[in-house]
């Protein structure tokens, strides 16, 4: 018997139960209740401050005696650990988080940490960590550090329409960039595998990007549409199906790695997570046209511009208003974006920290020259 047939594999590919729908908040009490009596709600400051009594109100109906709680600096170790006192205090059996990707993810790990149920309520479509069994860790000052797979995906997700339809516009185009990395680092890493289920969540990823392609506009320009709940469907949903079936080999190669290096600038904090990762996008294939010659990559990057100029995701560092950044700061980031632990290695070739930086200050320009303007070697290689 071959070790593969011994081997045992772990997924965690959806949440026990979805509710979504205009009134999916109003609506979920019993939901809710089936799965604890004292839940600690978790979120950021503001987010609480606005969404605090909807849901208070929804908890008291079932008679449910909740706690909230503030993940404020960010999803960081020392947040995990005051948290975790929060708990214990409120004697909790039941973790809530309720708002973007960093306060879901705060709220999944803590429910992990401490063995308890755990509902996502995302009041945005920037992610799809309302789904995923996954949470990112960073600093307190919102470095990316490590992130921390988890037992489950979440018991019950709260997918509220009209609840997402009160974030900034800014948010859902920021979810339309996360969610076509799916696509572009899945196809990279696993497009050659074998595997049935990395197969179909290959194939859901290029479902993923084909709806983002075709309904984005509209969605935007119609908020409250058809397309545009289509499009929140596939940011927040269908993205994580995709990490789930696939697994870690479907997750996440250069451009989230780009993203985790950017983190460790002052400067991009106020850059959001999808904002980041469709710019490194362009950056990954930018690397496969650079040390490659893959056409396919330089015409699948032409594409995307015109996409993002369409509705408005960042094409260049200017765009992050990350131009001024020194030369210091950019080879700091290219450096963490290639430590050896990255997974920009996911990619078919090497890539060190003074070819990625080429690549990122070039994501608009000519290849040719951007390789000789950094004396870089033409590609030894060409796939087809």
């Amino acid at each position: 018997m071959n070790q593969a047939s011994t081997s045992l594999l772990s997924l965690t590919v959806a949440p026990a139960q979805v509710l979504r729908g205009s009134q999916a908040l109003e609506l979920s009490g019993e939901a809710i209740a089936r799965l604890g009596v004292r839940p600690l709600i978790v979120g950021g400051d503001r987010t609480l401050a606005a969404q605090a009594t909807p849901l208070q109100l929804v908890l008291e109906k079932q008679q449910l005696k909740a706690s909230f709680a503030s993940y404020s600096p960010d999803c960081s170790e020392a947040s995990l650990a005051s948290l975790r006192e929060a708990v214990a205090s409120h004697q909790a059996d039941l973790i809530i988080g309720l708002g973007g990707g960093k306060a879901l993810d705060t709220a999944k790990l803590l429910a992990h940490q401490c063995q308890l149920p755990i509902v996502t309520i995302p009041t945005s479509a920037a992610t799809c960590a309302a789904w995923t069994g996954l949470s990112n860790i960073y600093s307190d000052q919102g470095a990316f550090l490590y992130d921390v797979t988890l037992l489950r995906c979440p018991d019950l997700l709260i997918l509220d329409y009209g609840l997402i339809q009160t974030a900034p516009q800014r948010t859902l185009i920021a979810g339309i960039g996360d969610a076509l990395a799916k696509w572009y680092e899945a196809s990279v890493s696993s497009g050659s595998s074998p595997v049935t289920l990395i197969i179909a969540a290959l194939q859901q990823a290029r479902v993923l990007r084909d709806i983002l392609f075709q309904k984005s506009a509209e969605a935007l320009e119609e908020p409250g549409s058809e397309a545009w709940r289509e499009v929140v469907d596939a940011t927040v949903l269908l993205a994580g199906v995709i990490g789930g079936l696939g697994g870690a080999q479907c997750r996440t190669v250069a451009a989230h790695a780009v993203h985790n290096g950017l983190t460790h600038l002052t400067a991009a904090h106020d850059v959001l997570h999808g904002e980041k990762v469709a710019y490194g996008i362009l950056v990954q294939l930018r690397l496969e046209e650079m040390l490659q010659g893959n056409q396919l990559a330089a015409s699948a990057r032409q594409q995307l511009l015109k996409f993002y100029a369409e509705i408005g995701l960042p094409q260049t560092l200017d765009d992050l208003n990350l131009g001024n950044v020194t030369l210091a700061q950019l080879q700091q980031a290219a450096e963490i974006a290639c430590n050896p632990n990255s997974d920009i290695h996911r990619l078919p070739f090497k890539v060190v920290p003074q070819q990625l930086m080429a690549a990122m200050v070039s994501t608009t320009t000519p290849v040719e020259a951007s390789r000789n303007q950094l004396g870089l070697a033409q590609p030894n290689e060409v796939k087809g």
